[in-house]
């Protein structure tokens, strides 16, 4: 598999372009025939029993080649690349015009430009009942449930004059910190996630880049995803399983759509991402010469 530098925008520099904020990376399990909708057709999909791993990466930067800005990928799956694997973004939602046209054309990236909503909704303090009695004489060894805020993130895709409803993710979170910062952050680790892009109109070449991550992470609580209003009725009546067969059996059934059934698929791991710096180096047009060898 051969390769070739790519050339960078003026707007963000020469690369590597740097990132900092924070991110909640979640793993769900995909169905593969939603996610083979996004991968060309000469990349083999990591796959056991008809699903792969996808998910999202929602991330907020403090600073960044193009400011301060909010983003969205969502993962359709996982791709062989010997003698790893990469990821595929299905699609990218951002709230910064310049970060859109970056991804589109110098990353190869489905991007869109978006509207994001945050709203941070309290959860009441609770006791546990069951120890009441203890409680009052001093005995009970199980301190009532700390309070937690829900941070309610609405995502709207806009085109042109309409904002479309993309998804609601609702997050768990701390209403504190806990007595020492570190601990609570997670460990800081180093990570490199390579993936695939291109294949769009605005960049139709076959890309690689890699992302060089160093973070403080800690397994949290999977955030809840709701797809749009329009699909509430459905939602709500279905297992979370199946809400992707919802979009899936729509008439005319698009790549937004499976965009949306990737989100609405079933979590089996999160991660938050603290202290987050990272480097994005630029993409490598790719030859897929040997892609398909085992």
């Amino acid at each position: 598999m051969g390769t070739k530098q790519t050339g960078s925008s003026a707007g963000y520099g020469n690369p590597p372009w740097i990132f900092t904020g924070s991110a909640l990376y979640q793993l769900h399990l995909v169905k593969s025939k939603t996610a083979r909708a996004f991968i060309p057709k000469e990349f083999r999909l990591v796959e056991a029993f008809g699903y792969t791993l996808g998910g999202f990466f929602l991330a907020s930067y403090d600073d960044s080649p193009a400011g301060t800005f909010d983003e969205l990928v969502v993962l359709a799956g996982i791709v062989w690349n010997p003698p790893t694997s990469c990821a595929w973004a299905a699609r990218v939602l951002v709230n910064s015009d310049e970060a859109c046209m970056h991804g589109r054309k110098d990353v190869g990236l489905p991007s869109q430009v978006a509207r994001f909503s945050k709203r941070m909704e309290p959860i009441p303090k609770t006791s546990n009942k069951g120890n009441h009695f203890l409680s009052m004489i001093g005995l009970s060894s199980f301190p009532s449930t700390p309070p937690n805020d829900f941070l309610d993130i609405k995502v709207a895709e806009i085109k042109g004059p309409r904002a479309m409803d993309m998804c609601n993710i609702n997050i768990l979170t701390p209403a504190r910190k806990l007595p020492s910062k570190e601990e609570w952050m997670g460990p800081l680790i180093k990570m490199s996630l390579p993936s695939f892009s291109g294949r769009t109109k605005h960049n139709p070449n076959l890309l690689k880049y890699s992302c060089q991550i160093e973070c403080r992470v800690r397994k949290v609580a999977p955030a809840k995803v709701s797809g749009p209003s329009t699909l509430k009725a459905e939602k709500e009546s279905c297992e979370c399983q199946n809400q992707s067969s919802i979009i899936e059996q729509e008439v005319a059934p698009n790549k937004r759509n499976l965009s949306i059934s990737v989100l609405l698929s079933k979590p089996i791991l999160a991660l938050q991402f603290s202290c987050l710096k990272m480097k994005v180096e630029a993409p490598t047009v790719v030859s897929m010469c040997s892609s398909r060898s085992h």
